[in-house]
C-alpha cells in the first residue's frame, strides 16, 4: 500500500477543511481582562539572566499582611520590589501579578522567569498570583476574587497551563497557611478551578460569596478596624 500519496492527501485536506493542530486553548477567544503594566507603576527590574523557566502551574497567595482602607497599590508595588531588590537579592518582585481589593490587576515579575518565594518549596515553572490582604483576618473582595478567577484563566490559556495544576501556596509546601483560609476554601473544594474552566469555556462565571468562616475572619479587606 502506498501511504505518503495517502497521507499527502489527507493533509492536503486537513488543510482545505481548515482543521488546525494548534492548541484548543489557542483557538478560543481571549480572556477577557485588562492588566496594567509594570511600566504603568514604574517598575525598576534588575537582570532576570539564568531565572528562565518553562510555567507549568498555577499558584494563589495572600500577601499576608493586613491591607489598610488607605493603602495604594502602586506604592506597594515599589515598596515591595525596593525591600526585595535591597534586602532579599530578589532581581524584581516576587509575584507574576497582583490583584488589588477594587480587582484591579497589575503585571508583576515577567512570567518567563520563576518568582520568588520566602518558604520551602521549588519555585521552577510556577505562575504565582497575589491577591493582596490577609486572608486568615480579612474576607477576599468579589471583585478581587473574579479577577483572580480572570487571571487564572489567561495564565492557563497563554501559557497553555493545565487548570488542574491551581493550587493555593500551603498546597506546595507545608510552612504557610498563605493564602489564608477564607481564600483557600474556594481553592481547596475545586470551586476555583471550576470558575476558571467556565472561563476558557467562553462562559461567564458565577462568582458566588460563601458566608464568614464560623470563627472569622468577618471583615472585608479594605474595610476598616477597630483600631483604625
Amino acid at each position: 500500500m502506498k501511504l505518503l500519496p495517502m497521507l499527502a492527501l489527507s493533509c492536503t485536506a486537513i488543510a482545505l477543511s481548515g482543521c488546525s493542530t494548534k492548541s484548543p486553548e489557542k483557538d478560543r477567544a481571549p480572556v477577557p481582562i485588562d492588566i496594567i503594566p509594570a511600566s504603568a507603576w514604574n517598575s525598576t527590574p534588575q537582570s532576570l539572566a539564568g531565572r528562565e523557566h518553562t510555567p507549568q502551574f498555577i499558584t494563589i497567595h495572600h500577601a499576608g499582611v493586613i491591607w489598610a482602607a488607605d493603602s495604594v497599590p502602586e506604592t506597594k508595588l515599589k515598596n515591595l520590589q525596593s525591600w526585595g531588590q535591597r534586602d532579599k537579592d530578589w532581581p524584581d518582585v516576587p509575584y507574576h501579578f497582583m490583584i488589588s481589593p477594587d480587582g484591579r490587576v497589575f503585571e508583576g515579575r515577567d512570567t518567563a522567569y520563576e518568582p520568588e518565594t520566602n518558604t520551602n518549596y521549588d519555585t521552577m515553572g510556577h505562575i504565582n498570583i497575589q491577591l493582596w490582604g490577609n486572608f486568615n483576618e480579612q474576607r477576599v473582595t468579589e471583585a478581587q476574587l473574579r479577577s483572580a478567577v480572570l487571571t487564572a484563566a489567561k495564565v492557563a490559556q497563554d501559557l497553555e497551563i493545565e487548570t488542574s495544576t491551581i493550587g493555593g501556596h500551603l498546597d506546595r509546601t507545608n510552612d504557610t497557611s498563605c493564602p489564608g483560609e477564607d481564600l483557600h476554601r474556594y481553592i481547596s473544594d475545586g470551586t476555583f478551578e471550576m470558575w476558571v474552566n467556565d472561563v476558557l469555556a467562553g462562559k461567564e462565571p458565577v462568582i458566588e460569596m460563601r458566608e464568614p468562616l464560623p470563627a472569622g475572619p468577618f471583615p472585608f479587606v479594605g474595610e476598616l478596624f477597630p483600631d483604625q
